[in-house]
């Protein structure tokens, strides 16, 4: 299937609207397979130049397994996950072929089983030695960075030196630590607020965003003659670091757990000065200060010996005569060459294109997919935006994500609007979120095409209870609360994630999250498909795969088996609506009910084809399971 954009929506080659529906691939290749780099280990933490990311996803000689069950779930679209790490982690432009060759063969394999692929350069508050992952350990040490006295400084919370028990979601925080906050900074506004800061001869923001697009030019080059591969996602969510922080000297946003610094007493800890921080607690009230404790480096520092903090270097703050530091320039980062800094237009943007730009170079037709930080508004791109861009946001259940419980009559608008109590407002509440994404492709891209490339929910919910009991119901309801609202507003999306090497014990190797949809920890018989699967009754379900004309509207009640599909045919297209129509929602067949026209089943497939009348504008597709009465 060649898929293009015809605005809003994205189109096959017979002019079709599809809808895709697909997997994260995977939660794992977050980190190294050799050595094993699950984050909860400690050993060989630190050689980050000897590592190798092959057989991430899965070994090869597993790939038609892992996309033979996909296929029969109906997840036929692909959010691969590769890290700049993974390609670049012997130094600055040393490259891994080995992992290049290994990521070709897989979606050379996933193409045999007509796999739509979404390159995804993936990563999370930097780098796997921030707390998270994507970018190269040598990047740290070329901003003059010691990753080995982040703990110490309190410079970023890392599993593998903080050990288990890991708190609970506790590695989003690093998005305003130290280590984190200064490399997205020198990243995206690196010239602007860090202009002292060189690397042979550079700018660090040219060069770290130089060897970025080198990366990712020459994945895009090894995969550019595979018809599957439709587009790159161009970083995955893109964090602005201390750029336009109001007040160094306080706090900012709404994500706050455990030991937290300010950005001044993070600079003052990188320097090995002792500092009285808050901790702060996440509850169903949100985040509170609960006690406040004093860190004291005693002299060890965040830096590399020869280099000094580059914040005080370049001014932001100092240490007195007296041994105490002061925060000299609170607004430092909101302004740059006498004029107010703002982080899309300014940062982004302009990398943006310059990733568009040098992808296209050797894969001319690639759609581009974009998304802004999480809960943020994308940057307004107007008069040079590129034809084939895809705005790709990501959407969780926030309180369920967080808490790692569900609880039916309570959710949490992410948007900063408080709680939702009571099922028809939830669900209310949950559309209209994600309806505003498509609000915001049209507002500030264009009208452009949305998938969500990010939902799902964690299955380690109530203490992991479900691994005891093997009962998943309430991951179910979870699981359908999230996709009702995609439904409900017609998007496409993919699911995080699909983890094969997932475990009970360690979730998707990294940072203890645990929402992949498969385990082998559940898996009771390998010939059996849907074994292993975590919550299919609300994962697996029918949807419009390619549409004849523009969707309307679309529902399913899975436990039930209902499904309706409402949409107005495009005049003159005389293709068919196919429907995929899961054998694991109808063991025992469905009946059909259409407002016109006529349809034929390919079972093997579990494809419904509809055939519409031209002299119907409007057409409704219904199907239940079979001896069902409605």
């Amino acid at each position: 299937m060649r898929i293009s954009i015809a605005e809003p929506w994205l189109k096959d080659e017979y002019g079709r609207t599809v809808m895709l529906r697909g997997v994260n691939l995977s939660g794992s290749s977050k980190v190294p397979r050799i050595p094993e780099g699950a984050t909860y280990r400690r050993e060989g933490f630190f050689e980050h130049r000897n590592v190798s990311f092959v057989g991430r996803p899965f070994p090869l000689e597993e790939a038609e397994e892992h996309f033979e069950r996909l296929r029969a779930w109906g997840l036929t679209c692909l959010r691969f996950l590769v890290t700049w790490e993974a390609i670049e982690h012997a130094g600055p432009g040393l490259y891994d072929d080995a992992y290049l060759d290994y990521v070709a063969a897989v979606l050379e394999k996933a193409l045999a089983y007509d796999m739509q692929v979404i390159v995804d350069f993936h990563q999370d508050v930097w780098s796997r030695f921030s707390g998270g992952d994507g970018a190269p350990g040598w990047t740290l040490e070329v901003a003059g960075l010691d990753m080995h006295h982040f703990a110490t400084t309190a410079a970023a919370i890392v599993h593998a030196t903080y050990g288990d028990p890991f708190p609970r979601m506790i590695w989003p925080t690093n998005a305003t630590k130290l280590a984190a906050a200064t490399m997205f900074t020198l990243f995206f506004g690196g010239r602007l607020f860090a202009p002292q800061c060189t690397v042979e001869g550079e700018n660090i923001q040219d060069y770290l965003q130089r060897h970025y697009l080198a990366a990712a030019q020459r994945l895009a080059q090894r995969l550019a003659h595979l018809p599957n591969v439709i587009g790159y996602d161009i970083i995955n969510e893109p964090l602005p670091g201390y750029i336009g922080w109001p007040d160094l000297g306080r706090h900012n946003g709404l994500l706050h757990q455990g030991v937290t610094p300010t950005p001044f007493q993070a600079m003052a800890l990188g320097e090995g000065l002792a500092q009285t921080v808050d901790v702060f607690e996440t509850g169903l009230l949100g985040s509170r200060v609960v006690r406040r404790i004093t860190i004291d480096p005693q002299g060890v520092r965040a830096w590399r010996d020869d280099h000094s903090c580059l914040w005080r270097q370049h001014g932001v703050w100092d240490v007195g005569a007296d041994g105490i530091p002061r925060l000299l320039r609170p607004d430092y980062f909101t302004q740059a060459n006498g004029k107010r800094v703002d982080f899309g237009t300014d940062c982004l943007l302009p990398f943006f294109r310059r990733f568009v730009q040098t992808v296209r170079t050797v894969h001319p037709e690639a759609l581009i997919f974009m998304e802004p930080e999480v809960n943020q508004l994308p940057p307004r791109w107007d008069h040079d935006r590129p034809q084939g861009l895809v705005y790709a946001p990501h959407w969780y259940d926030g309180l369920t994500l967080y808490l790692k419980r569900y609880l039916p009559w309570l959710a949490y608008d992410t948007r900063g609007r408080g709680k939702v109590v009571f099922w028809p407002f939830i669900r209310r509440n949950f559309a209209d979120q994600l309806a505003e994404f498509k609000r915001h492709a049209r507002d500030y891209l264009g009208n452009v095409p949305v998938i969500i490339g990010e939902c799902g929910i964690p299955f380690d919910l109530d203490h992991k209870r479900a691994y005891r009991d093997s009962n998943f119901k309430i991951h179910a309801r979870a699981m359908d609360r999230t996709l009702r609202a995609m439904e409900d507003n017609l998007l496409s999306y993919t699911l995080w994630n699909y983890t094969p090497d997932n475990t009970n014990a360690h979730g998707d190797l990294w940072n203890d999250e645990d929402l992949s949809i498969f385990s082998r920890d559940q898996q009771q018989d390998p010939s059996n498909l849907y074994s292993g699967g975590r919550a299919l009754e609300a994962v697996i379900r029918p949807y419009p795969m390619k549409t004849a004309g523009e969707p309307l509207s679309l529902e399913f009640d899975y436990r039930r088996g209902k499904f309706r599909y409402v949409f107005r045919h495009e005049p003159g297209l005389d293709a068919p609506t196919e429907i995929f129509v899961p054998t694991y929602q109808y063991p025992d067949g469905f009946e059909v009910n259409l407002s016109d026209g006529t349809y034929e089943t390919d079972p093997a497939q579990q494809v419904l084809r509809y055939y519409h009348t031209p002299n119907r504008s409007i057409h409704v597709i219904q199907i239940r399971r079979r001896r069902e009465q409605i």
